[in-house]
């Protein structure tokens, strides 16, 4: 028997996804992690947490390891990692799709180097909403376009510089600023701030970082490679 068209393109779009995953490797880079565990630790050790897109657990391992004594969960099209501690609970899911999860089970959603690879940032950002709960957070990091080493591959080549067909089908959904904001009000979120991690390759030698370069003087939006964001879902109103 033949194959319907729509079972063959659902296969195909899964062999694409989980073949973006494995190009991630499953993990961010120290810079980005490094960033990441310290804006979680500020925002409470004894919180509900789930790593969407949680990779091979290095994130988790490295909470664990500062203290954090609140429960965690990671979900990610990858299976659960062999080394990760028994109490760490784990979804294995496609992230473009609604987690077998209870809504309001969370805290704070942690979700680094994830959005990029999805095809719908807005649904996303619905899911992180429905997941948490009142007062709620968000810490989400992705590919920072405007700086200048994406704006001058946008210039000269037509595509931001982790956009490049060398960078497909891993990266698929370019979000500006204005995008995430747009994005994640319209989800209900609020209290949406940016920052840049301190850490950016310059134009056509990315290896070569402009805070080695400069001796640490550069750094924020035009000498980051990455964007992040924190935002928050309204505290439940009182009766």
């Amino acid at each position: 028997m033949m194959p319907r068209p729509q079972a063959s393109q659902e296969n195909e779009l899964l062999e694409r996804r989980i073949k973006a995953s494995e190009d991630s490797k499953g993990t961010s880079t120290s810079a980005i992690i490094d960033h990441a565990l310290r804006a979680a630790l500020k925002m409470g050790t004894a919180r509900s947490m789930l790593e969407f897109g949680a990779g091979k657990g290095d994130l988790i391992r490295q909470l664990l390891d500062a203290g954090w004594s609140g429960p965690i969960t990671g979900a990610d099209l990858f299976a659960r990692p062999e080394s990760l501690q028994d109490n760490i609970a784990w979804v294995q899911a496609d992230l473009n799709l609604p987690l077998q999860l209870d809504g309001a089970s969370f805290d704070l959603v942690v979700s680094t180097e994830v959005i990029e690879h999805l095809e719908n940032p807005r649904a996303v950002a619905r899911e992180f909403a429905r997941l948490l709960r009142p007062g709620g957070q968000v810490l989400l990091t992705t590919p920072n376009q405007e700086s200048l080493r994406s704006l001058i591959s946008l210039l000269v080549t037509g595509h931001f510089a982790l956009f490049q067909d060398s960078c497909y089908p891993a990266h698929i959904t370019a979000l500006l600023r204005k995008d995430l904001m747009r994005v994640f009000k319209e989800a209900g979120f609020e209290n949406i701030q940016f920052s840049f991690v301190a850490h950016g390759g310059i134009p056509k030698r990315p290896h070569i970082s402009w805070q080695k370069v400069s001796g640490g003087l550069l750094h924020g939006r035009w000498f980051s490679d990455t964007i992040v964001m924190t935002a928050e879902l309204p505290q439940a109103p009182r009766q």
